[in-house]
């Protein structure tokens, strides 16, 4: 089995060394770490409906790096700072999903960065 990891040596808030890949794949199947509302080291300000569309985005570029789209997600994890932002957030992830969306978890979680949404994945295409 070949395993190929993407974006090793990545830094995060603070510059700090992430000690993890952005997403790594294996026989098909690519597995996206969680990714929050970061943009150059930052997380992006507003509220949870731009947070979600900018970890959305994160989450696509990941995809789209490996070769994979939104259509290949089978499993998606949703971690919200605050349950009172679930239907502003499940909007804009409905947006992204549309008529086809993957088998979901999301929980109420204390975030380790100051964000208020965290999303992972996991995709598959045949090899």
């Amino acid at each position: 089995m070949t395993i190929k990891r993407y974006g090793t040596g990545q830094t995060g808030a603070g510059k700090q060394p992430l000690p993890f890949a952005r997403a790594v794949e294996a026989n098909g199947w690519l597995y996206v770490s969680g990714q929050v509302a970061m943009e150059n080291g930052e997380i992006v300000g507003g509220g949870i409906i731009p947070e979600t569309r900018k970890t959305m985005e994160n989450v696509i570029a990941i995809l789209k790096e490996a070769g994979y789209g939104l259509e290949h997600v089978v499993r998606v994890g949703v971690w919200l700072d605050d349950p009172r932002d679930f239907w502003s957030f499940n909007g804009v992830y409905a947006e992204y999903f549309g008529e086809h969306p993957p088998a979901r978890a999301c929980v109420q979680s204390s975030m380790m960065v100051d964000c208020k949404v965290e999303i992972d994945c996991v995709a598959y295409k045949a090899p």
